[in-house]
């Protein structure tokens, strides 16, 4: 009886990590050999708002809205915005130097989706057609903007750019950039050439000024530190796809310890659980009959990459174990289980841009073992229906 419910159990596992794995494969696959949509100059230029909310970041927001000016597009059709939630009244003096804008914002509880709604109100019927969100570490290249016009000339109406490392100073900070890159295939240039929208990173994303206006005002977003996931949902079931712009590059800052690496991922995964039941409510169930829907629903499903190689970890070790033993232990047989982990390790390795297969890379991989436990504390240390904002600090210019 016991050796029939650890069969049972396997069987459901070997199911589960069966559609996981096929899954991350055949979008690893699409994104890699993807037919990449070139954008260029437009001679019409859309009027461009840029966002940049700032959380106490007096020590690097002054270099980010410095070069957020610096983008070969019209100066007289984009304007740069720093939402300054808890800066030094001095820091907001010398912003307004450089010369940029600045909206002031205070809550008791700061969370960046409360800022931005503060800011698109305040901002609103200044003749925005475009809003470019980034994050207070974030550099955009000099042409990022007009790549984000050509697209909404296009049709478009919501842009992921190719968010990418700006450091790679240690080897938690290349782990982190390999995992962006990683996702960005599979997630990003993946799901657009499968024919569904780019999923939101949470910055270097653009979006048509009064759709993003109205989502921002929303309840949901309002007390949501993970509003990047609401913003899909909300596109999702309005039916408005994401492009993904492959050359369009901002630059982001990586985390470069496994404390802050801990942190930011307790986060994402209290994010991912509350975005999750949201699948069951009312208003996001409405679009239950489209093929999006489905989509996203399965990617909340599947486990972040560091602990499918955890789970992986302990399946290879029970092979062997059932191995040496003869013990009947697995089901199905240990065959089945060293597939699916080779199919994994290929859809990664296929996702790693070629850049990255360099010796930098190589130190660095030995220090997965020490991201991966600080991605099960982070799961320890998730709280459900968190209230205040888990803020990681920036510090590599």
């Amino acid at each position: 009886m016991f050796l029939l419910i650890i069969h049972i159990f396997f069987l459901l596992l070997g199911i589960y990590l069966f559609f996981s794995v096929g899954y991350l494969l055949v979008a690893a696959l699409a994104g890699r050999w993807r037919k990449k949509t070139s954008y260029g100059s437009h001679p019409e230029k859309k009027k461009m708002l840029v966002l940049i909310p700032s959380y106490r970041e007096d020590h690097i927001i002054l270099d980010t809205a410095s070069r957020a000016i610096r983008q070969n597009y019209p100066a007289s059709r984009f304007d740069v915005f720093v939402i300054a939630d808890k800066l030094q009244a001095s820091t907001i003096e010398k912003l307004r130097e450089i010369p940029v804008g600045v909206v002031e914002v205070q809550f008791e509880t700061s969370m960046k989706s409360r800022s931005v709604n503060a800011a698109l109100n305040q901002l609103s019927g200044k003749g925005y057609d475009i809003v470019m969100i980034l994050d207070a570490d974030n550099i955009m290249e000099s042409n990022t903007l007009e790549k984000v016009n050509a697209a909404f000339q296009k049709g478009f109406q919501a842009v992921q750019c190719h968010r990418t490392a700006k450091n790679k100073n240690n080897a938690v900070a290349v782990l982190d950039a390999i995992s962006e890159e990683i996702n960005n295939n599979l997630f990003r240039s993946g799901q657009r050439a499968l024919g569904f929208s780019a999923a939101l990173i949470g910055s270097g994303m653009a979006f048509e000024f009064e759709k993003i206006r109205s989502i921002f005002n929303l309840d949901h977003i309002l007390n949501n530190p993970g509003e990047d996931r609401e913003i899909d949902l909300q596109l999702m079931k309005d039916g408005i796809v994401v492009e993904y712009i492959e050359d369009a590059w901002v630059y982001d800052e990586k985390v470069s310890s496994s404390e802050v690496f801990q942190k930011q991922r307790t986060r994402w995964l209290e994010a991912q659980l509350s975005h999750f039941s949201r699948f069951l409510d009312k208003d996001i169930r409405s679009a239950s009959g489209t093929s999006s829907f489905r989509n996203k629903f399965f990617q909340t499903l599947l486990l972040p990459r560091s602990l499918l190689l955890l789970l992986f970890g302990f399946l290879m070790i029970t092979v062997v174990l059932t191995v040496i033993s003869g013990y009947p232990l697995l089901f199905p047989a240990w065959g089945w289980w060293i597939g699916l982990f080779g199919a994994f390790l290929l859809s990664l390795l296929i996702s790693v841009p070629a850049s990255f297969y360099n010796a930098d890379t190589v130190k660095a991989v030995v220090h997965i073992p020490v991201l991966v436990f600080a991605m099960v504390r982070a799961m320890l240390k998730m709280k459900a229906n968190r209230k205040e904002f888990l803020h990681t600090p920036k510090a590599f210019k």
